[in-house]
């Protein structure tokens, strides 16, 4: 029993299109998986996102021309083998300056390129030119007209304002088209990009919360630490503390010394974590190919910050300690 796959089709892109006013700009994406990925040119080869679009999603996709022209509607019509290329397929196939004309191989199948968009840098590590758009009709005749294809939709709208109006009626005809009850769930989904931009937002503050339990918990035992540290420094230190207090060293004196000598450990300590911390983003940018690591001044600031805070709390009871043993018992400790 293979059961049926919801799919949004062709049909749904003209129902939208007669049904949906406010829309300025809308086409349908086919994004093509396993050989069809592989482009060669020469002896070159390399693997990159195709997909299938019409002249349209220049205009929906922010896509301007550095080289040549974007698809066309006669392209599109006609099935041209055509297709236009980001600047790294162009870097990873050492095409030539200007690549107008020249012919690379798509699976079995030959198209020309007519175009190279500009380029438009990475978003999270993830490079933005390493793409290739070939007309619809042309990308379905190379995934095989036989097999149904997955649809993706996008548009852009008149007045921004409207956008929830009309992706509420969207869903509602869609409903209606794909013959959904009231109680059914949508077998499609419709997003915006302020929604997109909620789910980066909430996932990257999911992180952030995440980070912020593990960071908690090792300043905790951090602090741990440096109070051990300094408990054991007291210990060592007893006959010290009693000759001080002996040539008349106040409680008080004694307390901040103590105190004083665990903030300055703390601090060595977040400083070498600065240092280290940096370090590692710039190695961890260079080898993902992410932008160079940035450091706020508010960032450095909050780290000596909490170095500071974790040395004056985790260091009040060993100099508390300290400052509270009597001078002649400290005279006779061994």
């Amino acid at each position: 029993m293979q059961g049926r796959r919801a799919r949004i089709t062709e049909d749904d892109l003209e129902l939208i299109k007669a049904r949906i006013d406010g829309i300025t700009s809308i086409t349908p994406i086919i994004f093509s998986n396993g050989a069809n990925n592989q482009i060669q040119y020469g002896s070159q080869i390399t693997a990159t996102q195709l997909s299938g679009t019409t002249y349209a999603y220049q205009d929906v996709g922010g896509i301007f021309m550095q080289n040549g022209r974007f698809l066309s509607d006669s392209d599109n019509n006609t099935r041209r083998r055509v297709a236009v290329i980001g600047e790294e397929v162009r870097n990873n196939l050492s095409l030539p300056d200007d690549q107008v004309g020249e012919f690379v191989k798509i699976g079995d199948e030959w198209v020309r390129i007519v175009g190279l968009a500009e380029p438009r840098g990475q978003i999270l590590g993830q490079s933005q030119d390493n793409y290739m758009v070939v007309p619809f009709s042309t990308m379905r005749t190379l995934s095989g007209n036989q097999v149904e294809p997955d649809i993706f939709i996008q548009l852009s709208l008149r007045d921004i304002s409207q956008t929830e109006n009309i992706r509420n009626r969207i869903t509602v005809l869609l409903r209606e088209a794909h013959d959904l009850d009231a109680e059914d769930d949508d077998d499609f989904q419709v997003q915006t990009s302020e929604q997109l931009a909620s789910t980066v937002t909430s996932i990257l503050g999911s992180v952030t919360l995440v980070m912020g339990g593990i960071v908690s918990i090792s300043l905790l035992v951090g602090g741990f630490g440096i109070m051990n540290i300094m408990l054991v420094s007291v210990t060592e230190r007893t006959r010290e503390i009693g000759i001080c207090k002996a040539i008349g060293a106040k409680r008080h004196q004694i307390l901040l010394q103590f105190l004083f000598e665990s903030l300055v450990l703390c601090m060595i300590g977040g400083f070498i974590g600065l240092l280290l911390v940096y370090g590692i983003g710039l190695a961890v940018a260079a080898a993902i190919n992410l932008p160079e690591a940035y450091v706020p001044v508010w960032a450095v600031a909050l780290a000596f910050g909490f170095s500071a805070f974790v040395g004056i709390v985790f260091g009040i009871m060993p100099a508390a300690k300290a400052a509270n043993l009597e001078p002649i018992e400290a005279l006779r400790f061994e």
